[in-house]
């Protein structure tokens, strides 16, 4: 199908990403006024910490509340549907901005919120994950005992992944935007009009936000966007596996690919120590390419830069599974395969990395030794 720039850049996506932008700048002057909304200060010593300063993490409301707004931009054929979902998805986002704003709310309690949440979308739109692309698992998909429950699990899975790529500057919003962006192209190739719409307003909103965290970090998504993001994100992708017949789910996957990656690696690491796996650790991919930028190339205590410079050098890895999605968003065995092939990568870049700083680490402790001895 013919690429209609028209329906990619309409008007009211500037007008959805400059008032995400607004919201931001007015959040962070008010931060100066009302201490709940000016960060915490046990985020600085948090053992997955990545900045260094107090700053606010509420950009959550900005997000979710520009996604509001869009409500007067939704298609009329999708208009309902939307405005229940928004309805529903507020229940996630007040959970999350309960934690953001200094009110405790355990990884537990947030991660049963995503699932109450996804629940109350399934039985509004009477709608759950109807296939993953293999014949035999698809077929008990059908049934809403083992349908709904992998579905809860799924949106689980990808709301709570973007919320552990949110560390450093720019990562899990770009992601976002990239994603909602390779949505909207499959949702335009296999005909869905209503969800190019949908995930290009998302993009806007999200870029609005993006403007102001990248790359000095002057506002976070906290949890409540992160988590929004997700599981936004995730229905959309929903939406064209139940509304594009030809369109294969591994391609959908794809487009989620980092922070679903980085779940399933946070889950066989902790599961591997021994460790909760609700605990957080400093073992992301995200972190150990920023510690590597720093000991290898930069130095400590240059935060400012290696910070969002992780983004950078990480964007080609999130972008890439996206763009072979939407190249081969109708080819079942050949985005399965694609999907494979970046799990080895991404697990086989991970175990490189660890062992590269293992051996730095040991050569470090070898020269202080021998320093000692002189």
């Amino acid at each position: 199908m013919k690429l209609d720039l028209e329906q990619f850049l309409q008007p009211h996506l500037a007008y959805l990403a400059i008032l995400s932008m607004l919201i931001c700048g007015a959040l962070i002057v008010l931060a100066r006024f009302i201490p709940r909304l000016g960060g915490r200060h046990d985020d600085m010593n948090a053992v997955q910490a990545m900045h260094d300063g107090l700053i606010p993490r509420v950009g959550g409301i900005a997000i979710f509340g520009a996604l509001a707004c869009s409500m007067l931009f939704a298609p009329d054929i999708a208009s309902q549907s939307y405005f229940q979902f928004l309805v529903a998805t507020s229940l996630l986002f007040m959970v999350g901005l309960r934690e953001d704003v200094g009110f405790h709310v355990s990884p537990r309690l947030r991660l049963v919120a995503v699932v109450a949440t996804s629940l109350i979308v399934v039985v509004l739109l009477e709608v759950w994950l109807p296939r993953i692309g293999a014949p035999f698992v698809d077929h008990l998909l059908q049934y809403w005992f083992i349908g709904v429950p992998f579905t809860l699990l799924i949106t689980a899975g990808v709301s709570n992944g973007f919320n552990l790529i949110d560390g450093v500057n720019g990562l899990a919003s770009m992601t976002a935007i990239t994603a909602s962006v390779a949505i909207a192209l499959i949702a335009h190739q296999g005909g869905y009009t209503a969800m190019v719409t949908l995930s290009m307003m998302l993009a806007a909103v999200t870029f609005g936000f993006f403007i102001v965290n990248f790359p000095f970090g002057l506002i976070f998504l906290g949890d409540a966007g992160a988590y929004t993001l997700g599981f936004v994100l995730c229905w959309f992708g929903i939406a064209v596996i139940l509304n594009v017949p030809g369109v294969s789910p591994w391609a959908i996957l794809l487009t989620l690919f980092w922070p679903l990656a980085d779940t399933l690696l946070a889950m066989y690491r902790r599961r591997r120590g021994h460790k909760d796996p609700m605990m957080p650790d400093r073992l992301h991919a995200h972190q150990l390419v920023m510690r590597t930028i720093e000991i290898c190339f930069i130095g400590r205590g240059h935060r400012n830069i290696t910070n969002p410079l992780t983004t950078l050098v990480l964007a080609p890895f999130v972008v890439t599974p996206q763009i072979v999605a939407v190249l081969l968003w109708d080819n079942n065995l050949a985005v399965f395969l694609a999907v494979l092939l970046f799990l080895a990568l991404f697990f086989g870049s991970f175990a490189f990395l660890l062992s590269a700083a293992s051996n730095y680490r040991l050569r470090m402790d070898v020269g202080k030794i021998a320093d000692a001895r002189n």
